[in-house]
């Protein structure tokens, strides 16, 4: 069950770059409930990330970007959203800006490069990008409304994502998500 984090935590947790781009700093676990106290996460899962159960399957199964629009997608159906478009044209494109992301250490810096409107980023995670994209979008939807990755995920503005991604030299993962 998602608890309230403290506000220094959750301010360590979220870095906000620009009005259509934001990201979320890795090292920490969990997020925050809504107003009303009521868990962020997807019905019946205890606050979990729609196939982040800790087992080794992913919705969807298959590579990191297909795992990542099934992921928001599972969230927005929570909501009664219809899902987002897999952009995939542009996801060559959003992996180039992940690799220049982390390369430069610098959410954001590609940022309007894949003629994107609005984008999240998960800067520097562990793991693979097929392990990491579910924690890194668990964090972000657990924001709830008002949380500016919450909106990007649960926005009628947009139709379509293209996840990208990218590990640096250290071996961290870096992914951007581009919404259209």
């Amino acid at each position: 069950m998602w608890r309230a984090l403290p506000l220094a935590t959750l301010v360590a947790l979220m870095a906000s770059c620009s009005d259509g781009a934001t990201s979320l700093r890795s090292g920490g676990g969990g997020g925050s409930s809504g107003d009303d106290g009521s868990s962020s996460g997807a019905p019946g899962s205890s606050g979990s990330a729609p196939g982040s159960s800790g087992s080794s399957t992913n919705p969807g199964g298959g590579s990191a970007a297909e795992i990542c629009v099934a992921t928001i997608n599972e969230y927005r159906k929570t909501m009664g959203l219809a899902p987002y478009a897999r952009w995939a044209e542009a996801e060559a494109c959003s992996d180039g800006q992940a690799k220049s992301d982390g390369d430069k250490n610098a959410p954001h810096g590609a940022f309007g490069k894949c003629q994107e409107q609005g984008q999240n980023e998960c800067p520097g995670f562990a793991g693979t990008p097929e392990k990491m994209i579910t924690k890194c979008l668990e964090m972000m939807w657990g924001e709830g409304p008002g949380g500016g990755h919450y909106e990007a995920m649960a926005s009628t503005r947009y139709t379509k994502v293209a996840c990208g991604f990218a590990t640096t030299a250290k071996g961290s993962v870096w992914s951007v998500q581009n919404f259209r």
